[in-house]
């Protein structure tokens, strides 16, 4: 934990726009994915060592006091919670030095003596924090200090025990591999995600990893196996709901049916692109992207993932040629974007603004949304 406390503590202290980011490297191929595949092996067991004096009578060897009440641990998981629901309802720019200072505080907790118990809970949260802080990094475009907080974020899980959480860690890594072009790192980042919590992930992430699967296997332009993946998806998710009555971790209850049609639509849409704009994958596309941006309209509180189903579905009429459908749907897009600082939507705007512009550019409509682009969307957001 002394690796995660030494960067969240320069991050808070240091971090402005691109100053983390420049000053470390993006690991990608076998530097990324050899020491990933170390979270598999189990943490040996600690020795206690004797009971300390002063315990109460009665307790077991190895008995710490901690000043840490479950009250506490409470609120510091329920804050985590609603750390998740800013980024979602905001995006990773508002939020995420709250989110960096909240998790040095745990850290430095973590350096403390505490029962067993109470440090799993601790390197749970731990793990949350340092994830929830990756995904930040990544959406407001800090990539090599997203990819370190991921990374601290699995060295955590796997000290908390928590091998659904580590699954869940790795497909957010797997996800900025996509992002960056390298579908082959996505792909063996999931199937380790797949392997190392295959008996004990609940159908709701077993269906996100299978989701993830298949937008890598469309990246690769590999379309059986992404239709595969897909299909693997929908079956899994259709468990959901009848895994008995352990509660799902609220850190997967992001995954809805809406996320759900958003990946697999995105995959058949990734899939059209590779596939030189087959109007076949784009018309595949359609139906369950509608269905996405149906069902985020309603949510109301994933609004980033509503703006990029959003501009999802434009790319889907632009490789349809429909370029004025299209720019309804950007036009809507720009309305949410205004709402949340995330870089990622801004940046997919522009460039599907960039597309229809370079493509469509004679018609009406697709002028008017250059000059508009130009005049609402805002500038890149410094990370707060």
């Amino acid at each position: 934990m002394e690796l995660l406390s030494e960067f969240s503590r320069s991050d808070l202290m240091l971090a402005r726009r691109g100053f983390l980011g420049t000053s470390l490297a993006l690991s990608a191929g076998p530097a990324l994915i050899e020491p990933m595949q170390r979270w598999l092996v189990p943490v040996p067991a600690a020795d206690p060592g004797p009971r300390e004096a002063g315990g109460p009578a009665g307790a077991p060897s190895g008995y710490r006091p901690s000043r840490l009440s479950d009250p506490e641990l409470d609120l510091l998981e329920a804050t985590t919670v609603m750390f998740r629901q800013w980024d979602a309802q905001c995006g990773g720019g508002l939020r995420r030095k709250a989110v960096v200072g909240q998790l040095h505080e745990v850290t430095d907790l973590l350096q403390e003596s505490h029962p067993a118990p109470v440090m799993k809970r601790l390197f749970k949260v731990a793990a949350e924090l340092a994830e929830l802080a990756g995904w930040m990094s990544y959406d407001i475009g800090l990539h090599p200090t997203a990819q370190k907080y991921f990374v601290l974020a699995l060295h955590a899980a796997k000290e908390a025990g928590d091998k659904p959480l580590g699954s869940y860690i790795l497909s957010g890594m797997s996800r900025q591999m996509i992002h960056l072009g390298r579908p082959e790192d996505a792909l063996e980042l999931i199937h380790l995600a797949q392997y190392g919590s295959r008996d004990c992930a609940g159908p709701r992430t077993q269906a996100m990893l299978y989701a993830m699967e298949a937008r890598a296997y469309a990246n690769m332009g590999q379309p059986s196996r992404c239709k595969r993946a897909v299909r693997m998806a929908e079956d899994t998710f259709s468990d959901v709901g009848f895994g008995g009555d352990e509660p799902e971790p609220d850190w997967i209850r992001f995954f809805s049916e809406a996320e759900l049609n958003g990946e697999n639509s995105h995959s058949y849409r990734d899939l059209a692109y590779v596939a030189g704009r087959s109007p076949t994958y784009a018309s595949l596309a359609e139906p369950v992207m509608e269905r996405a941006v149906e069902l985020f309209a309603k949510d109301g509180e994933h609004q980033r993932s509503y703006a990029l189903n959003l501009i999802g579905m434009a790319t889907v009429h632009l490789l349809q040629r429909e370029p004025e459908q299209a720019t309804v749907l950007v036009d809507q897009a720009l309305d949410v974007a205004r709402k949340v600082r995330s870089e990622r939507v801004n940046t997919r705007l522009r460039k599907t603004v960039d597309t229809a512009a370079r493509e469509y550019g004679d018609v009406a409509e697709v002028v008017r949304l250059t000059d508009l682009l130009a005049s609402r969307l805002p500038e890149a957001a410094e990370a707060v």
